[in-house]
This record gives structure tokens, sequence and C-alpha cells, in this order.
């Protein structure tokens, strides 16, 4: 009842539309931060006073052209700050102008109106003054007019305005903030904001009601419309509502806090629904900029068609759409009273995915009536799962003494996400209990969630590099045999679908009457034939037929880029994870130079935006446009190649370069012989994860026509292969231990010449040769160790076989 008559108060503004119009506006102002600070700003400021509110002025009491009015940029963003003091807007407009100034007939200069019209009322008012303030201009820093000399101004410091809206951009410029649905569901929830304040008023309770940032969109909607949001809070309140925005302060128990603590708990007693919702609370600070100085375009560049490069990448990499989940947990009903303060909730998705595979532990305290909350990234797809669990059962309930789980529940996600039908929910899950373990009573868990809308995720991709090689080298290793063994890479995506295969390769080349040595990326294709995607040139790369050059800089700094990549369009290499990629609130990795970040630069994002992120450590590469999946592969290729000679630990002087002539001056890039992500809560996978005898979800798959893994050089290293023959060590292994891991293929072959470990799926496995190992096997026979038997320090060898005649030693 009280939030049907929340919905019944009237706001006399298509808010949804309006909300949709403030997105594009704040995006077009953040592509122009000159306009936050400094002598542009300052300019601004005095253009809108002297000359915007004047003419607005004027067109209020009498039209001053047929259709509508469009306010420059400049003094939009000014404009925009004002309004958003409501209380201060509507008295600085009664004072100079005699009433408020609103934005009926006025549209923004973003939405693409013809502006010729008001270009004439503009020169003809303000001859000297140009109607587009050029923002590149090179203001002094002294060059700023006394707003004090004007007629007619506000005293409001407009300065301290615009800085703090400055951060609200970031906090609403996500893709599900501009969908339909979204939207709708904020407006509902805005005039629920409405009615507590008016409810409040009428109880006279003093409360700092805080909004979260869907509502926040919405009132800021409505504030833009100041006549219209004078009538309606006037009609709703007796009174211009306030908003406050001088508090940023989110520590414990400030003003902030606790006014959105109290908003919380007065919103859900008043409405039995969840205030936090998915989509809509505090994402952390905006990430630090690469840029200071936007990089100008005078012409858009065209955004590559990669037709022909998907044709390279067979099959297409799979597109997949993320979905942020807010769930929480808000108590359970029928539960034995023994059990209470005892038990906790475990939920995972039924269909694991690239976001979300693990189970996750919640522990439910009904003692002190906490609720839990959790917030989540997954694929729209698939069920979540909910156990109920408990370590101590007592002996006399009707359950088996030592079970664990006390019921199960699921909750679709495609109910609501396939098609989009709705986006937030609370209901009571009836547990079903484990077979056998009926209880008296159905126990049942309330749960509430809520969803953002779907939209498309990074692209995720492996590189698993491994070489070319002979059985008969790997089990009867050679000195020097190889050593000289060409490299290959496969690039497979979180599922183990394999896209491409690429090789480095080197060869003799005469340019201008001169040889020289010239590296070259091919594509390792199934019918045995190559590829050239990539060519080495004096101070870089040429890559794919000349579309792409890859040029490094000659020197480096510790917060610049390293190298850039042009062609149909600009990106730039910076160490560490930039932009989008950056860390969230405000954890840093120490490894950070373990991470290279492609930043692009355009017209829509002039200060950059992060389209490829390289984990140079894992070989992993997120990829946000698949049109650049191909160039992100390439990238990460390059800049791994000297990985063979040199191990990359981090850091890099100044004076280290990259050079494509062979000659290692550069700073170089271990890709390990290990697979992983740094997408939070996926595994790290090792050398003792290759030991099990199960395949591996996201493992790299090779096909049939790929090399064998193979380990390291000349010391320990670690071979992982599927379908195809597996060495650990390199250098005939005579030099350390080895891991050999093979799926379906010939036999693995672990260290030889020092202790090692050989391990098998439906083939054979060789453990350590001339020293002690381990020979694990799988419908097959299996080798221990040969030579001086012993695994670790047992002194005997030992052999593990499943479905299998064992052979221990």
């Amino acid at each position: 009842m009280e939030w049907a008559k929340a919905q019944q108060i009237e706001v006399n503004v298509d808010l949804v539309a309006a909300a949709k119009r403030q997105l594009v506006f704040l995006a077009a102002v953040d592509r122009n931060r000159c306009l936050y600070d400094g002598p542009v700003l300052r300019r601004a400021i005095y253009r809108y006073n002297s000359l915007w509110l004047p003419l607005l002025a004027k067109h209020s009491v009498s039209p001053l052209i047929e259709g509508t009015l469009v306010v420059p940029l400049d003094c939009e963003w000014i404009w925009h700050c004002h309004r958003l003091n409501p209380v201060r807007y509507k008295s600085d407009c009664e004072k100079l102008y005699g009433g408020v100034l609103d934005n009926s007939g006025v549209v923004s200069s973003t939405l693409g109106t013809p502006i010729e019209g008001t270009k004439e009322v503009w020169t003809r008012l303000y001859p000297g003054e140009c109607y587009e303030l050029d923002l590149t201009a090179d203001f002094p820093p002294e060059f700023s007019e006394d707003i004090s000399s004007l007629e007619n101004h506000t005293s409001y410091d407009l300065v301290s305005a615009v800085r703090r809206q400055i951060p609200f951009t970031y906090q609403v410029s996500r893709p599900h903030m501009s969908h339909d649905l979204f939207l709708e569901e904020a407006l509902t929830r805005y005039k629920g904001f409405l009615y507590l304040i008016k409810r409040n008023k009428e109880n006279s309770i003093s409360r700092f009601c805080v909004p979260t940032y869907d509502i926040d969109l919405m009132w800021h909607s409505h504030q833009l419309h100041p006549a219209s949001y004078c009538k309606d809070l006037i009609k709703l309140l007796g009174k211009v509502l306030e908003h406050d925005d001088t508090d940023s302060d989110r520590s414990k128990g400030k003003k902030l806090d606790v006014g959105f603590s109290e908003t919380t708990k007065q919103w859900e007693e008043t409405f039995c629904r969840r205030y936090s919702k998915a989509g809509a609370m505090y994402r952390g600070a905006a990430p630090s900029s690469v840029s200071a100085t936007p990089y100008l375009f005078e012409n858009e560049s065209k955004r590559l068609d990669c037709k022909d490069d998907h044709l390279k990448l067979k099959p297409r990499v799979p597109e997949t759409k993320s979905v942020e989940v807010f769930l929480q947990i808000l108590g359970v009903q029928n539960l034995p009273d023994e059990l209470k303060g005892r038990i906790t909730v475990s939920f995972s998705k039924s269909q694991p995915d690239s976001f979300f595979n693990v189970k996750q532990k919640r522990s439910v305290m009904f003692e002190s009536g906490e609720k839990i909350f959790s917030s989540f990234l997954c694929e729209p797809k698939g069920d979540i799962l909910f156990d109920l669990l408990s370590s101590d059962i007592p002996s006399h309930l009707p359950i088996r003494r030592g079970a664990k789980v006390l019921g199960s529940a699921s909750l679709s996600l495609e109910d609501y996400l396939v098609p989009i039908s709705k986006l937030s929910d609370e209901r009571w899950l009836q547990l079903s209990p484990p077979p056998g373990h009926a209880s008296p009573k159905t126990i049942s868990l309330h749960v509430a969630v809520s969803f953002t809308v779907p939209c498309p995720a990074p692209y995720v991709l492996h590189m698993a590099h491994s070489r070319l090689f002979s059985k008969v080298s790997c089990i009867f290793p050679l000195p020097g045999i190889g050593q000289h063994t060409r490299r290959c890479t496969s690039v497979v995506t979180d599922s183990g679908t394999e896209i491409i295969t690429i090789q480095m390769r080197s060869f003799k080349k005469k340019v201008g009457g001169q040889t020289s040595s010239v590296k070259e990326v091919i594509q390792m294709l199934e019918s045995s034939e190559t590829c050239s995607l990539a060519e080495s040139h004096g101070s870089g790369w040429s890559l794919l037929d000349a579309r792409w050059s890859l040029v490094f800089k000659e020197t480096l700094a510790t917060d610049s880029h390293f190298c850039e990549l042009n062609g149909d369009r600009m990106v730039k290499l910076f160490w560490g994870r930039k932009l989008g990629f950056e860390p969230r609130h405000g954890e840093k990795d120490a490894a950070e130079r373990g991470f290279m970040t492609a930043v692009e630069f355009s017209k829509t994002y002039p200060y950059g935006e992060a389209v490829i992120l390289i984990d140079v450590k894992y070989g992993t590469v997120v990829v946000k446009d698949e049109r650049l999946v191909l160039i992100a592969v390439l990238l990460a290729f390059i800049l791994s190649d000297s990985s063979a000679r040199r191990r990359f630990n981090g850091t890099v002087a100044n004076d280290e370069r990259l050079n494509t002539t062979g000659k290692e001056i550069a700073p170089t890039i271990q890709l390990e012989n290990r697979i992983g992500s740094p997408v939070k809560g996926k595994p790290e996978f090792d050398v003792d994860v290759w030991r099990k005898t199960e395949p591996i979800p996201g493992v790299p798959i090779m096909s049939a026509g790929s090399c064998g893994g193979c380990g390291g050089g000349c010391g320990s290293g670690c071979g992982n292969t599927a379908r195809a023959s597996g060495c650990g060590s390199g250098c005939g292994g005579g030099c350390g231990s080895g891991c050999g891991n093979m799926v379906k293929g010939g036999g693995g072959c672990g260290g030889c010449g020092g202790g090692g470990c050989g391990d098998g799926v439906k083939s054979g496995g060789c453990g350590g040769c001339g020293g002690g190992g381990c020979g694990t096997m799988v419908k097959s026979s299996g080798c221990g160790g040969c030579g001086a038997g012993g695994c670790g320090s047992c002194g005997a060898a030992t052999g593990r076989v499943a479905v299998a005649a064992p052979v221990g030693a």
C-alpha cells in the first residue's frame, strides 16, 4: 500500500527520456575535460553569466527565434551545475531576472539540432563573441574576466559546483544505465525516495536521505527542468527540495554513511523492498587518467572492418555477456531452534562460467538479524543454486547425524533475463531436503536479488606456448636436441576452444641491397599451410598486410606509453593496468608491471579507452572489442618473443628497448607455461594442477594438427598438451626436473637427467629418467622412475594407475 501511494506522486517530466539526454550530455562534457577546471572553466562561467542567461531571459519574455534555442556546450555545462542546486538557482533567477528561467524551448547542442537560428541571434546580440567557445584555444592562466564587473551575475560558487559534479559522470557512465527497463525502475524508486522525504516532513523527522545512483540520476534529470521541479516539489512538500551534494566523505560514521544506513532502514521498513540494487551502487573512485591532455583528431578514423581478419580465426571468438547480480540472504523459515546461529548459505551456478565458477559461502546470523549481501558477475544463463548447510546437527533431529546439507533450492536467471523482463525480485525459496532426510516442516530461504541489464563482456583468451619436436628426442634426449626447435602458440578461449595457432620464425631478407635478419609471425593452418600476419622492420612491426604498424618509443618513462599501434585506430601501450582495467577500491597489485594495457584514443575517447589487457605472467589477454581480437593476440605474442632468452622480472629500465633485429637490449617478457586468468575467482593453474587425471575446464586443448607441449629450456620446465605428445625438460632434459602432461595423445615424458613427473591419459607416460620419478597413467601402462628409483625422498619408485595394469617402477 505504501509503495502504491508513492507511485501516485506526480512528476510532470518524462524523466526516462530526460535521463537519456543527460547521459549523452555528460559524456560530451567528459570528452572536453578542460571544462572541469582552469581558464576554460572560468571563461565558460563568464559567458554563462554575461551572455547565456541574459539571452535566455529575453527569449523567455518574447521568443527570439521560431523553434528552439540551442545552448552552447560550455554554457550548458555551467547551467547544468547551477540548476543542480535548485534552491539557489531559483533565488538567483528571481533576484536577477524576476522569475525562474526554465529550459522549455531549449535543447542541448549534443542532440544534433541545427544551430543556425540560435547562432544568428547570438551574433546579433553579441557581435564580438563567437557562439561556440574554442575549447582547444590556449588560454593563458590569467585569462578570465571578472564576473563581478557584470551588472547581473550570480554570486554562487560555480567553480566548486562544477567540481562536485565531476565524479557523478563516472558513477552513471555504464551501459545498463541507459536501458529503458533500468530507467523505468529507477523512476519508480525515485518516487519512493520522494515519498520517504514527504513522510519524514509530516512526522517532523530530520533525516539526511541519501539516494542510490539510479535514483540520483532521476533526481538530477528532474532538477534540470526548473519550472516543473519547483511546481512538483511545492505541491508535494510545500517547498523546493534542496539537493545537498556537498558531502563526499564515505567513511564509517560520517554523515553520508549514517544517512545511507538510515535511508535503507526506512525504505525497507516502509516498502518491504530492498534499497540496494545491482548497478546502482557506488563503484569506487574514477580510475587515474593516462593523459592530462586530450588527443585531437580532425577527422574521426573509420572503424576497422575485420571481416578478413576473422577468416584467420577459426572458429570465431564467441560473444559472451555478463550481468551484475546483487544477492541478499534475508532469513530462513521453519528452521529448528537448535540450528539457529549454526548455519551458512552456499550459492553457486548450475553452469559455471568465465566470471563465476566457485561456490561462495555466506553465514546467516539469526541472533543479530544481520542480512548478508553479495555482489558478483556471471553470465545471464543457468540457475543460482543455494545450499543451506550446518556443521553441527543435534542427534535428536530427524536428519542423519553428520549430514551437512539441510536443503537446496535454485533461482533461474533466464526467467528474468531471457528475455529481459524484470531486474529485481524478492521471494521465499522452498528447500528440497537431501534424499532420505525429510523434515517435519519445509524449510524456506528468503532471498532478494537484482540484476543489471546483460552487456557484452570482454573476450578472455589464453596463450599456451609449445614446441615442435620428435618423440624420439623426447624419450631419448641428446645434448643439443630441442634447443633450436620452433615455438608455437595456441590461443584458446576460456572454454578451451582453440581459435588460432601462431609461430615466430626468422629468415634473411634483402632490403636495399643489404641482407638483414627479419622476423615474421605466421599462422599455422589446418591444411599445413601458413599465413603471414606480421613482419618486423627497422623500428618495429608491420601487421596485417601493413594496415597496422607497431612502433617502439626511443625512450621510456615510468608513467608513459612504451609503444604505439597505428592504423585505422590509434592505440598506445602502457605498463600496468589502466583506466577500465585499473584495480578497484584502491587495491594495487605488487606485480603491476606484470600487466600491459592498450589504450585507444579517438574522438569518442580523446583521453583514452582501455581496450586490451595483457597479463604477461599467465599469458592471458582480455579484449573489449571483437574487432581487436587478432590485433591483441599479435601484440601479446610479439611482446613475448624474447621470453626464451631472458625472464621478465617486472621492471623496466629507462634505457631498455625492444629491438626486432635479434639483439636483446629490450625489456623481455616471460610468458610462462601456465594457464591462468586475471578474472576474480578464477583458479591459477600450476604444475600440481596438471597432475590431475581429469580434464580441467579452461585448459587449452591443442588440435590434432598442433605440436606437442614442451617445457622450458635447460632447467626445470612443464609441458602441457592435449591430443599430442608432451615433454617436460627442453634441452635434452639434462639439467633439471620437468613435468610432462598428456591427454589423448602420445607418451608424456618428465625430466630426463633429473627427477621428473610424467602424467598421461589414455596413453603411455614416463617419469624421471636417470633419476627418481613418478609415472601416472589412466587406461594405459605407466612407468615411474627409471634408473635410480624413487619419488621425492622415498627411495622407491611409485606408479599410479587407473583401469590399467600398473607397472610401479
